[in-house]
């Protein structure tokens, strides 16, 4: 990670119009790199379904949250990930335009979110309210890897020097800048409407297993059906072995050492990422200056 700058005062979070051109970004945007390319672009099958979830969940806390600030914030938080959602649909229209179709998985992570993790109808009072705070606390956690992945990619140098596609990374980096601009939302939410630290934990342990799963099945998917590839590599999420010290994903020991801090009773997300360093980005960031004007 870079050297921490002066952390701003609190921020106003509010969603970037942006837009991308798509056109000329190539299958393996990562030159002579499917699998560091595919390992990464199971962001693009997860998030789009992952994050509507997020913004349905947390339109149904409003009603919950009596601190303004968290209010504020919360509703920042939406609009950053309604955008954040459909950019990502569209890379996934791009690439079926390249031959690569990824509808087949991308219902089974709609599933999830939209079935699995949906409202329960038969759930009224106290019982519904302890299934939407339990999913909050899902989403935070789930938060604590996104900001994590977000503050990688800028930080992701062996990226550029492998001549990743600027469009992409200005994608990945304006995503992950707004991920750290926002890391604290989902945790403040939480604490203010529950906090229990085994509820917290609970819920970590089940992101693991879920983004685990997701992820190891997601990499094989998109390296079984890649027209170039055509099934010449195995996917999964031994890669971080290999791949994670060249600098093209992160290694097992960011992980794992993010996964430490998390369990700490006192955690807190104004310990992680550096959004001095993430605002800088986004002040440079060609999809979203273009959106400012």
């Amino acid at each position: 990670m870079s050297a921490q700058l002066a952390e701003p005062d609190h921020l106003v979070i509010q969603a970037r119009d942006v837009s991308f051109d798509w056109s000329a970004v190539p299958l393996h945007w990562i030159p002579d790199q499917p699998v560091a390319t595919h390992f990464i672009n199971v962001l693009h099958l997860l998030l789009p379904a992952g994050e509507e979830w997020f913004v349905k969940i947390f339109k149904d806390a409003l009603p919950y949250i009596t601190d303004d600030r968290v209010r504020e914030d919360v509703l920042g938080f939406i609009g950053q990930e309604a955008v954040h959602a459909s950019s990502h649909d569209e890379v996934l229209d791009h690439f079926r335009e390249l031959g690569l179709d990824t509808r087949p998985f991308v219902r089974q992570v709609e599933f999830i979110f939209g079935s699995l993790m949906g409202d329960r109808d038969h759930l009224t009072g106290d019982r519904a309210r302890g299934w939407l705070f339990e999913r909050i606390a899902i989403i935070a956690a789930i938060e604590h890897f996104t900001h994590l992945l977000g503050q990688w990619i800028l930080d992701a140098k062996a990226l550029d020097e492998a001549g990743a596609d600027p469009t992409m990374m200005d994608l990945l980096r304006w995503h992950g800048a707004e991920e750290v601009e926002h890391r604290h939302v989902a945790h403040d939410l939480f604490m203010h409407l529950d906090g229990r630290y085994t509820a917290r934990v609970r819920a970590f342990t089940q992101v693991i297993a879920m983004l685990m799963t997701l992820w190891h099945r997601g990499h094989v998917f998109l390296l079984d059906n890649d027209p170039i590839a055509g099934g010449k590599y195995k996917g999964g999420l031994h890669h971080f072995k290999t791949l994670g010290p060249k600098g093209l994903l992160p290694t097992f020991g960011e992980m794992g050492g993010s996964i430490r801090r998390y369990l700490k009773p006192g955690y807190s997300p104004a310990t992680e990422g550096d959004t001095a360093q993430a605002l800088a980005y986004l002040a440079s960031s060609p999809a979203a200056q273009a959106a400012l004007r």
